[in-house]
């Protein structure tokens, strides 16, 4: 089982370089599950909708008015448009939001991944994931396509997860024995954007002693690596999903930082 989280620029696979290395994994025998982003796509239609949104730890401030917007691109444009991409190169896909049934169940995030306190609004940690519409979804053959988007075990609302925390969640309830995060940028750096800084291989443990120290949109993602670990993945290797050959090298255990348990 190959969780992916696919997001940024990388989503543009203006060659078709996505769809191709999903084909690969599946024909080595891997089901794998997609949870998308779509960092660029929400802030065009928020642009577009005359709203600024603010950041703060990583984390996207999220108010109803933003929520919204956000559920609207990625459940019914983002997340459709991926699973089509994957249909039309040959790869049943069904494209669901976390939202629904509902697959993730959040509470509203109150720290930051550096341990300060923070308000946020519609921002949630995922505490449980119902993987019963995944595993249907994975035993008809098909790949799963996941928007980020929870269901608040509290209260009615919808709730906006980081798309990296998602597919961590989604990755340990899932067992997986990977979960690769496609994002732009070659993977975790100690001191961004010191090129130089790049790294290759971390245990878990090494990671969480330093996390304090990642700054900006590297600080979740750097969560997320931990999470899907503690939580049931076997490994986490980020890499450049803007790369044509990243995934594909990813697939064959290269390439990226490989973080392991």
């Amino acid at each position: 089982m190959i969780v992916v989280k696919f997001g940024g620029h990388a989503m543009k696979d203006e060659n078709g370089s996505f769809s191709a290395a999903i084909i690969a994994a599946r024909a080595m025998g891997e089901k794998v599950v997609v949870v998308h982003g779509g960092g660029p796509q929400i802030d065009s239609a928020l642009k577009k909708a005359g709203i600024v949104s603010e950041f703060v730890g990583g984390f996207r401030v999220t108010t109803p008015e933003i929520l919204a917007i956000v559920e609207n691109e990625l459940c019914n444009e983002v997340g459709p448009a991926v699973a089509l991409q994957l249909i039309n190169s040959g790869v049943p896909a069904i494209s669901i939001s976390g939202r629904s049934f509902p697959t993730l169940v959040s509470v509203k995030k109150r720290v930051l991944v550096n341990g300060s306190a923070a308000n946020l609004g519609l921002v949630g940690d995922v505490v449980e994931v119902n993987t019963q519409d995944i595993q249907r979804i994975l035993d008809d053959s098909s790949v799963p396509v996941i928007s980020p988007l929870s269901a608040d075990r509290d209260s009615n609302d919808g709730l906006n997860v980081n798309a990296d925390l998602a597919a961590a969640a989604i990755a340990g309830a899932l067992d997986a024995s990977v979960l690769i995060i496609m994002t732009d940028v070659p993977g975790i750096y100690r001191n961004w954007p010191d090129k130089s800084s790049l790294i290759q291989s971390i245990s878990a443990d090494e990671l969480e002693s330093i996390k304090s120290t990642f700054n900006g949109g590297m600080a979740p993602k750097v969560q997320a690596v931990l999470d899907a670990i503690s939580q049931g993945a076997k490994a986490v290797r980020v890499i450049d999903g803007t790369d044509a050959e990243s995934f594909h090298t990813a697939l064959t255990g290269h390439g990226g930082t490989l973080v392991n348990a």
